[in-house]
Parts: structure tokens; sequence; C-alpha cells
């Protein structure tokens, strides 16, 4: 490797300083997309950041469908990789050699390819029929009585989590994990 960088720490709220690629977790959670690789999730993430710009330049095709031109080497500098590989990681997303998340459209006379980039929704939608097992589900730890549980082993189907009580943490003053006297 090279060099280690010096670089200092986040304080404070200086880690929402910056603008962020979102990748929908579905895509790393779903055992539909597991195949793809990380690159081709990535890459639908920078796609559909682009959409948010075709948006606002409406860029809008005759049947009122969004697009966006993304060309392969806008691809290869985004990713950071060669022709052959910015080819293949596109070829994972697209609906005809891929798993159909994008659809590309050969515009010719030297145009790049129109993108339209498919409705991430629309799968979710298709989840309500037929639950995937390692779906994500978002829960919520709602008020529960742990102690009046009846069968409180710990691999029980049905556990219920107790309530977290509020603590005044200025209260233990700056105490590490170093501390010889920790408490509760």
């Amino acid at each position: 490797m090279g060099e280690i960088l010096q670089l200092d720490y986040y304080y404070g709220i200086e880690a929402e300083q910056f603008s962020f690629y979102r990748v929908p977790r579905l895509l790393i959670k779903d055992e539909r997309f597991k195949k793809l690789s990380s690159d081709a999730k990535l890459l639908y993430g920078l796609m559909l950041d682009r959409m948010s710009l075709s948006m606002k330049n409406e860029w809008f095709d005759d049947e009122n469908r969004a697009y966006i031109i993304y060309t392969i080497d806008s691809i290869m500098e985004d990713l950071g990789c060669a022709k052959e590989k910015a080819v293949k990681v596109l070829a994972e997303l697209d609906s005809v050699k891929g798993i159909g998340l994008v659809e590309k459209v050969r515009r010719g006379l030297g145009k790049p390819d129109i993108i339209y980039v498919k409705n991430f929704a629309s799968i979710t939608e298709q989840m309500d029929e037929k639950e995937p097992a390692n779906a994500d589900k978002i829960t919520e730890v709602g008020k529960s009585n742990f102690w009046k549980s009846e069968n409180r082993t710990t691999r029980s189907q049905k556990i219920e989590l107790p309530e977290v009580r509020k603590s005044n943490l200025w209260k233990f003053g700056n105490q590490t994990s170093r501390s010889r006297r920790i408490e509760p």
C-alpha cells in the first residue's frame, strides 16, 4: 500500500457537511439482488442521483418517462475502472443481459444512449405479495413488560424488550472505557 494519510477526526456536526449517494437498502438485503456486484449496486445509486438532475432539466420522453444520459466514459471515471469493466457493470443492470433495473435505448448518429432507470418502488409492491426471507424490516421498540413475559428463554420465538430508562449522561462525567469505576 501507499503512505498512510494523517487525518483529523470528525467533531460535532462536521460529519453532516458532505453530500452522499444513496443506494437502496433493498439492493443490499434482498435475495433477488445478491448476485449483483457491489459495483453494479453503486452504479445504480449513481444513476438514481442523476435522475434528480434529469427531473430538474425536464428530460422526459414522449411517454413522460424520465431518462438519463450516462456515457461509458462517465461511468469509467465515476467508478475508476477500465472500459471493459464499465460495460460489464452496466450490463448487470440492463434489461437485456442483466437484472432489469435499467433499460438502454440506442439513439445512433454518434449520440449517447438514453438510459431509463426503472422504478425501484415497484419491486416493493411485488414484495407485499411474497415477502422474501432476508428483507430488511424497519421495527420500532414499543413499551413492553419484560417481567410479565411467560417464557423468557434466549431461544424464545417471542421476546419482549424492556423499556429503556431515561438516564442523565452529564451525571456520569467524563468516563471512558478505561475508567476504574463504571457506574450503571
